[in-house]
């Protein structure tokens, strides 16, 4: 699928997000959030929920958390905000930035697989819990806490497209407590290793 044909299902996409009405979050939001990016882009960042500036401006990721994750893809992985694809699992903003629901989770996810099967990504960051657990469900992990799971690596096949999956801390955790971003950029670093496998003439067994 050329980048065309993949910037028309996107913005369709898009536009009935922005009209979504399937559950109650729609109700209290300023802005539903579907995400923006590279439609061709081979790495994608999955959250869990857009929070209050998220809301505000309609775009994810742009909070104090947002600035974080930009200065890791900027100093760890030598891209900028603009060649990688940024959305969450559910598109709207939860009341007072609770967790989502898992009824809302279901309700919107089929939108987040929608956006992956358009992108086709070379390599998902699930970010946070919420989003580790839904798409590792896909390949029957069961994730009791991120910290089960970061930093691992997964394989799944969507559409024969071969994607790998790497969960890491979310930014908004590793403020809080800041012993967790060394963890974070560790994660990253791993990244731009599976970024560069050609390069490094390594094979991806190398990090299962």
């Amino acid at each position: 699928m050329n980048i065309k044909r993949k910037e028309a299902l996107l913005e369709k996409l898009n536009n009935e997000i922005t009209k979504c009405r399937k559950c109650d979050l729609w109700k209290k939001r300023q802005n539903a959030v579907p995400g923006e990016g590279r439609p061709d882009a081979e790495i994608m960042f999955i959250g869990e929920a857009p929070g209050r500036q998220e809301d505000i401006q309609g775009r994810p990721f742009v909070g104090a958390a947002g600035k974080l994750l930009d200065a890791l893809i900027s100093s760890i992985l030598g891209l900028r905000r603009e060649d990688v694809f940024i959305t969450n699992v559910v598109k709207c903003r939860p009341p007072n930035n609770r967790d989502p629901l898992p009824e809302e989770i279901s309700i919107c996810s089929p939108y987040l697989d929608q956006q992956i099967s358009i992108i086709k990504p070379k390599i998902i960051v699930c970010l946070g819990r919420h989003s580790s657990k839904y798409i590792l469900s896909k390949i029957g992990i069961k994730v009791k806490s991120i910290l089960s799971v970061r930093g691992k690596t997964y394989n799944m096949r969507l559409d024969n497209h071969d994607i790998i999956i790497l969960s890491t801390i979310h930014p908004a955790a590793a403020l809080y407590r800041p012993p967790w971003k060394k963890m974070l950029d560790e994660d990253f670093r791993k990244i731009h290793d599976l970024l560069n496998l050609k390069k490094r003439k390594i094979t991806i067994d190398s990090f299962f």
